[in-house]
């Protein structure tokens, strides 16, 4: 009987002990699963855009608007005419809440005006990308594909900066880019920058009437600081034959995800007219500045 009762007891101890090892093994397996090291390397979600929708395109742009940027509105004796020319056509799109646009045509006694307005509200697929990175991305890329010229030194400031390094050096002012070129002297860099100021390229914006060689620098396309939180303009003549000279002046924003896009196109009906570079350029900064408000930029 007492051999019995051992025998008894010795598998009570060894069932206990199994017991025990077996939720030893299951703590040890919950311990890992909650790995503080995994939520280390866990993905945060950016932040989404600014806008979840997009203004009615053609009902963006005031009459009063498109009475300065396309003249040949006010021109029309038909009201019904006139009327339709104010709604302008809606561009093709297939989600009115990711691109969305509106064009409109005047001719009047002078010219034949175009104006496009287009507004894209940019949507990143990737949790680690925020809307507002991913239209970064997007506007820097139409930016590189518009080609901007770098931008200009004037002579007057190029004389400044040669001027400060020789005085400091108590030698002949020579330019860092000079120097770094090999060496070559200011005296031969200030009369190319000079005549780059005074002879600007044929068919740049310097070349339209009105405007003046002294004006060019500042009419040549050039990236925007005072507008949405990224801006450029581009201002560009074509021309086709004997056909009056063709300008199209583009003003590209960002605003947070949204990026606006307008084409001014303006084609004189007298051959060999150029339209005026600082007007147009005036009408279409003065159009973005207002959906730039518009849009609580």
């Amino acid at each position: 009987m007492q051999r019995k009762a051992y025998v008894t007891g010795t598998a009570a101890l060894l069932a206990a002990l199994l017991v025990g090892c077996t939720s030893g093994s299951d703590d040890k397996g919950s311990t890992d699963d909650a790995n503080p090291g995994d939520a280390g390397t866990a993905t945060a979600v950016a932040q989404p855009g600014k806008y979840r929708t997009l203004p009615e395109p053609c009902g963006a742009v005031s009459h009063g608007t498109l009475d300065s940027l396309l003249p040949g509105i006010k021109q029309m004796t038909d009201e019904d005419q006139r009327d339709k020319a104010y709604q302008g056509e809606a561009t093709l799109t297939y989600d009115t809440d990711r691109k969305v646009g509106c064009r409109w045509k005047a001719d009047s006694t002078d010219a034949t005006d175009h104006l496009l307005v287009d507004f894209e509200r940019v949507v990143s697929y990737d949790n680690a990308v925020s809307d507002d990175s991913q239209a970064e991305k997007l506007f820097a890329g139409m930016q590189t594909a518009a080609d901007l010229p770098a931008p200009e030194v004037s002579a007057p400031e190029a004389s400044a900066s040669e001027s400060s390094a020789g005085s400091a050096s108590g030698s002949p002012s020579v330019s860092s880019s000079a120097s770094a070129a090999g060496g070559e002297s200011a005296a031969t860099v200030a009369p190319s920058a000079t005549a780059s100021s005074t002879a600007p390229p044929s068919g740049s914006p310097s070349g339209s009437s009105g405007s003046s060689g002294a004006a060019a620098a500042d009419l040549q396309p050039r990236t925007l600081d005072d507008l949405g939180d990224e801006a450029y303009l581009d201002d560009e003549t074509t021309s086709s034959g004997s056909t009056a000279e063709q300008r199209t002046v583009t003003v590209v924003f960002r605003t947070s995800n949204v990026i606006v896009t307008i084409e001014y196109t303006e084609q004189p009906t007298m051959i060999g007219a150029v339209p005026d570079s600082k007007e147009m350029q005036d009408r279409a900064r003065n159009l973005a500045d207002r959906l730039d408000d518009a849009l609580g930029g």
